[in-house]
């Protein structure tokens, strides 16, 4: 019966965080919807997303070493993760396939299930499963992590390139050479972005196209802003280098926002923190004084459902708390 509760609440924790890690770049969210009206896209008409044809997927001129006959490549697609892990790898810098992560977590997770299994004490073995699952989303939570780091980088050097940009357009060069020079006067990631950028529209790609690569690879709404001033100033005409530093002035206000809410909702993290804490600590404290208190909760059928319950409970409290604190700008 325990077992049964375990593979229950480990399905229930596995939904939850694969939705934290994918959830948010769901098309039908209201920040996909207004990345999708930027770039002039089909997703954002009606906040529908249909079905990907090659006609509407973005060209590239670099093809993917990922091997399209592999077993784990393939139920990656039929669940429709694929370009979303690929996405996330690519965002995150690292030389790595949807594949070859999926593979090396399912890896940790069978080790670290065997490990527990024989080391931890009956009942406790049948733990073990929680253990696969923590080791499962550990690959997964370092890559969005790099991430993380790297579009914060991006974001920090972001205003100067377009300042940048703006006094090299001034000077006289054009704007595909001013993405070039950038490689030259910025550091990574931001420069390695521009460079490929560059080099994509130098070997035929068309400008347009070539930018909305960078935007995908590149997923900040900073970078969409900039995508879709460039677009709109090749169609409509007007003073580029102007717009650009504008946008930068607009970017280094929305961060002075953003920093002033994270000081104001840091309270709030730290609360939500030492709330989902305060259960498990209170538990090992029990279990240290009275062990029959919690060894109930392991023998008895009762305590496995009340368990599961709590543990279900107390994530759905801590992911409730996030989101109430994490507020976007």
């Amino acid at each position: 019966m325990i077992f049964a509760i375990l593979v229950f609440v480990t399905v229930m924790i596995s939904t939850l965080v694969v939705f934290s890690l994918f959830g948010g770049s769901a098309a039908g969210s209201e920040g996909e919807k207004i990345r999708a009206r930027l770039l002039g896209s089909a997703k954002g008409k009606g906040g529908k997303k249909g079905k990907k044809t090659a006609a509407n997927q973005p060209a590239t001129l670099i093809k993917s070493e990922q091997p399209q006959t592999d077993l784990v490549t393939k139920a990656l697609k039929g669940l429709d993760l694929a370009d979303q892990i690929n996405n996330l790898i690519e965002t995150s810098g690292l030389r790595w396939t949807a594949a070859g992560l999926v593979q090396g977590a399912l890896a940790a997770a069978l080790v670290a299930f065997n490990l527990a299994y024989y080391a931890l004490p009956s009942p406790f073995d049948n733990f073990a499963i929680i253990f696969a699952l923590m080791a499962f989303t550990l690959p997964f939570a370092y890559v969005k992590q790099k991430a993380k780091m790297r579009m914060r980088s991006f974001e920090e050097q972001f205003p100067d390139s377009l300042e940048f940009v703006s006094r090299s357009m001034r000077a006289g060069h054009a704007f595909s050479v001013s993405l070039e020079m950038i490689h030259r006067e910025f550091t990574e990631p931001l420069a390695g972005e521009f460079r490929r950028t560059f080099d994509e529209q130098n070997l035929g790609l068309p400008l347009d196209i070539a930018l909305q690569n960078l935007a995908k690879r590149v997923p900040l709404l900073e970078v969409h802003f900039f995508v879709s001033a460039v677009l709109l100033q090749k169609r409509t005409g007007g003073n580029l280098a102007e717009l650009l530093d504008k946008l930068a002035y607009l970017i280094r206000e929305r961060f002075k926002l953003r920093g002033r809410i994270r000081a104001v909702s840091a309270h709030g993290k730290l609360t939500a923190t030492a709330l989902s804490m305060i259960p498990i600590v209170v538990a090992i404290l029990m279990f240290l004084t009275n062990p029959e208190y919690i060894l109930f909760f392991l023998n008895d059928e009762t305590g496995h459902m009340m368990a599961a319950a709590m543990i279900l409970l107390q994530i759905i409290g801590y992911l409730i708390m996030k989101k109430i604190v994490n507020i976007e700008v």
